[in-house]
């Protein structure tokens, strides 16, 4: 379902040198699996989110989801493949501050080929907990509840991976295994693979499969703290 092959890429810093960041030979995942990419920060981890969702565009190698090689599309292109077929929750959850809980799912139908769906929006919130809170705005809500609008938010269209960056990162610690739990068991319950990266081996280890990103990324303990 997805397949990394021959992935590089490096950032440039102000004298022109290259520093690598990433290096992975090959990483494959399959249809509704749920993986779990484990390193310190400054290992590459976000990076290699941008990347498989076309955020950025890698210096070398493939993405491949499902037979579409995101490195071979435009820009626009890319756009709009993630609007369809790629879910992400960010560590900042990135709520529109001026929206709703459930406005902020609908935009992120907007791009998508059905358009927004207002019973879908409503439901995913209902899922994870906050039908009594579609009407709030993100200042309203907990910091907990944002996390939760995040998520409805990326499974709103249906995709079919969920890209998850250290979702656990700003959330207190009574908090972390239920936004796992939540995220996990919403995956399974839309079909959707779940590919998530943290520094936490509590986190990782509550996934169907648990990979050391020093394994895969050929790169190591030399990538720099720009991840």
């Amino acid at each position: 379902m997805l397949l990394l092959e021959n992935l590089t890429h490096a950032f440039v810093e102000p004298d022109g040198t290259p520093l690598p960041v990433l290096d992975i030979e090959r990483f494959e995942m399959a249809a509704a699996e749920q993986v779990a990419l484990i390193g310190p920060s400054g290992c590459g981890k976000t990076t290699l989110l941008h990347v498989i969702a076309g955020i950025r565009r890698p210096d070398g190698g493939r993405v491949v989801l499902d037979d579409t090689d995101l490195t071979t599309l435009s820009e626009a292109r890319r756009d709009r493949f993630r609007a369809v077929h790629i879910g992400y929750i960010f560590q900042t959850f990135n709520l529109l501050p001026g929206f709703t809980a459930l406005e902020n799912v609908l935009l992120g139908m907007a791009f998508a080929d059905g358009g927004a769906d207002r019973q879908r929006a409503s439901d995913l919130l209902d899922r994870v907990g906050l039908a009594a809170r579609a009407d709030h705005k993100p200042g309203a809500l907990s910091v907990g509840e944002q996390q939760r609008v995040a998520v409805a938010r990326a499974l709103a269209n249906r995709p079919r991976l969920l890209l998850a960056d250290e979702p656990t990162a700003n959330v207190d610690l009574a908090n972390q295994r239920q936004v796992v739990e939540l995220i996990c068991d919403s995956c399974r319950a839309e079909q959707v693979a779940l590919l998530l990266v943290t520094h936490a081996t509590e986190v990782a280890q509550r996934l169907d499969r648990t990979v050391p990103l020093a394994e895969v990324n050929r790169v190591g303990a030399a990538c720099d703290a720009q991840d």
